[in-house]
């Protein structure tokens, strides 16, 4: 069952060398990471999923030690999906693995095994509840790393540009996972969603199939939108 659950932004610009001049801007999201991780860690999960969304060819599961990189964004930066297995696995992470990647590398995740799982953006709401509660089925003890972005329209300069609705979806969606309230993050349009490029709708989406019944409770610990993008840390347990 699922006995802990993070949520984090999953931009590149989390990872300082990306961010460059401007890496300062994020350190207390990166922060605020690190405090979802350590609530992951106290659980003592037997198993560690990170949850994100791709490109078609980025669907599917990925074993431990996967590799993932952020050289396509002109930075030397190489990370594996926890500890290097053998054989070694060749399928490159996406992108929102490979953050969550650097993320666990960064607080140097050693308390279990670990899978990546990416998902289509559009992975409809049922098909999530379902992929939810077989990943909670997984395991004695299942946490979540849960991978994904809130509106892309926050401002006028957002890669969305200005949209009005985007701010009370994201106060809905901050509220929702503060207080680790499954019926509304399953109540999430997944039409407005993709209209304001809200990437993490899916990923929500599952962690609340994964969470039914299981009692948690939420804590909002950071809720921003620095570059018109709303990116906000949660945890559950």
């Amino acid at each position: 069952m699922l006995v802990a659950a993070a949520v984090c932004p999953c931009p590149p610009l989390l990872v300082p060398e990306v961010a460059a001049g401007a890496a300062s801007e994020l350190d207390a999201a990166r922060a605020a990471c690190t405090d979802a991780l350590g609530v992951l860690a106290a659980a003592r999960p037997d198993l560690l999923v990170v949850l994100g969304t791709a490109e078609q060819r980025g669907h599917g599961t990925f074993p431990q030690g996967s590799p993932g990189t952020f050289r396509g964004f002109g930075v030397g930066v190489d990370v594996r999906l926890g500890p290097a297995a053998h054989p070694v696995p060749e399928r490159e992470l996406p992108t929102s693995l490979a953050v969550g990647a650097w993320l666990l590398e960064r607080t140097s995740w050693a308390d279990a095994p670990i899978e990546g799982l990416g998902v289509a953006e559009t992975l409809e709401p049922e098909r999530c509840a379902e992929t939810g509660r077989e990943i909670a089925g997984r395991a004695g003890r299942v946490a979540l790393l849960v991978m994904g972005d809130a509106s892309a329209c926050r401002t006028l300069k957002a890669p969305g540009y200005l949209d009005e609705r985007a701010a009370p979806f994201d106060a809905e969606v901050a509220r929702a996972l503060g207080a680790a309230d499954v019926a509304a993050l399953r109540a999430l349009d997944p039409a407005l969603a993709q209209e304001l490029k809200a990437a993490g709708r899916a990923p929500w989406q599952i962690l609340a199939g994964a969470a039914e019944n299981a009692n948690l409770t939420g804590s909002l610990l950071y809720d921003d939108a620095p570059y018109g993008v709303g990116y906000l840390v949660a945890t559950w347990s």
